[in-house]
């Protein structure tokens, strides 16, 4: 996204319009700035502003945690607030694009890999305002073939691309998207962003090995504790229990997914 042209054709197909209809775009500093070690959670942030004030910001995560809907929206709602000085009016308000790019499933029930979320009547469906958008890109939905004519879905697969042959047959389908692949051969072609980008590999590796072990042993933990307290606490319950803890829950948080008071998981963990 440091490349206007690339920026300019990705933030049109999320606006849903034509490319020559963007008259600027304004790569700004983003607050979500991290260390190559903290990448492992798969935080990329980019915030870009039109030249009518819209604001979108767009982040890519590979894996989904709690409280993923609230985070979203609370960048979203920070990103349309922080907008206006001290003094100023509400006239001033943009839109602002909150978008997603999932590595994961988000909607396990819905077929849709593309969607547009607004701020509407719950009754009628009417959109009450078109300022707040959240707009969630689920790669893993893609399908082999796609129909659509949407823009938006290109650079999905664009974005998905697994091989050389992927990206130059996408790199094909805009001249944005030829712009898109030009740098990202470039990257490729550097040294130093190779590095960077195999470390990122690495720690994303260890971070998911971490968890993957961390869950065998609070299940491990979790049998023998079942067996010790006995069939009152279950030993599916207790594995549950452990389990969650490895993945760093809290003990009010163990309590609301199991459903159990918090000093029954506590009795458990003793």
């Amino acid at each position: 996204m440091e490349n206007p042209m690339v920026r300019k054709g990705f933030c049109a197909a999320i606006l849903r319009v034509s490319p020559e209809t963007v008259e600027k775009t304004e790569l700004l500093p983003t607050h979500l700035q991290r260390s190559y070690a903290d990448d492992k959670l798969g935080i990329l942030d980019v915030r870009v502003r039109m030249l009518d004030g819209t604001q979108i910001n767009m982040e890519m995560q590979v894996k989904g945690y709690e409280f993923w809907d609230e985070r979203a929206l609370f960048y979203l709602c920070k990103m349309f607030s922080d907008q206006l000085k001290s003094g100023e009016s509400y006239e001033n308000l943009k839109k602002c694009i909150h978008v997603s790019i999932l590595d994961f499933i988000r909607f396990p029930k819905d077929k849709e890999c593309y969607h547009r979320i607004g701020f509407c009547k719950r009754k009628t469906g009417k959109l009450y305002s078109d300022k707040l958008e959240i707009q969630i890109l689920e790669l893993k939905k893609l399908p082999k073939e796609i129909q659509t004519g949407e823009e938006i879905v290109n650079w999905m697969r664009f974005f998905n691309g697994k091989n050389k042959e992927e990206f130059e047959q996408m790199a094909k389908k805009s001249e944005y998207l030829g712009e898109a692949y030009e740098a990202l051969q470039k990257l490729s072609a550097d040294d130093l962003r190779r590095l960077e980008y195999e470390a990122r590999e690495k720690a994303l590796k260890d971070h998911n090995s971490f968890l993957s072990s961390a869950q065998r042993i609070g299940e491990k933990r979790g049998e023998k504790r079942g067996k010790k307290i006995g069939e009152e606490q279950g030993i599916e319950l207790a594995k549950q229990v452990f389990r969650l803890q490895a993945q760093g829950k809290t003990e009010q948080n163990i309590a609301s997914e199991c459903d159990i008071p918090v000093e029954k998981v506590r009795k458990i963990l003793a």
